[in-house]
């Protein structure tokens, strides 16, 4: 069984991974990894990334550190589940960089209407504090979740009017 991914074994996997890469990339993590490096959350089951560009490279380097680090790693990201929000890359948060990675916060607006969208606990409790630490702005939010709509389509197992729902009830405390 692996372990559980703290701040540390997050970095640690920066660190593996950039120090390993020959070319220049981008590492975007998403879900509980980014709850964890903001400090919201202490650990994380899985550590979920993406690659821009998608590089063969950069997932042959991943058993290894898998391995080394007794880490879970998933290939995930809010545009699995949702459409790309409009001008996602550039609201993405800079994190650092390791030899020629440069990593970051998938933007926090697709993390959150995809965490909205599936929501689960935990997703909600993220959410949260994603608005409570100003990472995401209810008006914004609602402009994004507009943009998309017309796409909504192209993912059969979301449900439009349900996803509404749940980003209305998500910010009607706020």
């Amino acid at each position: 069984m692996r372990e559980l991914a703290e701040a540390d074994r997050i970095r640690r996997f920066m660190h593996g991974l950039g120090t390993r890469a020959a070319e220049a990339s981008r590492v975007y993590f998403t879900g509980g990894a980014s709850a964890v490096l903001m400090g919201w959350r202490n650990a994380t089951i899985d550590v979920d990334l993406v690659f821009v560009p998608d590089r063969d490279e950069l997932f042959r380097l991943l058993p290894s550190l898998k391995e080394e680090l007794e880490i879970n790693l998933e290939m995930a990201s809010p545009a699995h589940f949702l459409p790309e929000l409009p001008g996602w890359e550039e609201r993405s948060v800079f994190i650092g960089r390791e030899g020629r990675v440069s990593f970051y916060h998938y933007d926090f607006y697709a993390q959150a209407l995809a965490k909205i969208e599936r929501g689960h606990a935990q997703d909600l409790v993220d959410v949260a504090s994603m608005l409570d630490h100003g990472l995401v702005q209810p008006p914004k939010l609602r402009e994004l979740f507009e943009a998309i709509v017309p796409r909504l389509y192209r993912y059969p197992a979301v449900d439009p009017a349900a996803l509404r729902r749940g980003l209305e009830k998500t910010l009607e405390v706020r």
